[in-house]
């Protein structure tokens, strides 16, 4: 019963791996990762980073 057990855990374990490689691949995690650190590296010390710009809200009716 035990030995059931454990090959269940593998059989929903070995999906969830191959979902989360499909939805997050390497490459496209290593990208967002060097451009957040191309962005840390650019600031000066004392610099804070830029203010997001946001659109402005629509006047109301």
């Amino acid at each position: 019963m035990k030995k059931i057990g454990i090959i269940g855990v593998f059989v929903l374990l070995i999906p969830a791996c191959v979902t989360i490689n499909i939805y997050f691949p390497a490459a496209a995690a290593e990208k967002a990762a060097d451009k957040i650190i191309d962005e840390v590296w650019q600031l000066k010390p004392g610099e804070e980073p830029p203010a997001e710009t946001k659109p402005a809200d629509a006047p109301a009716n």
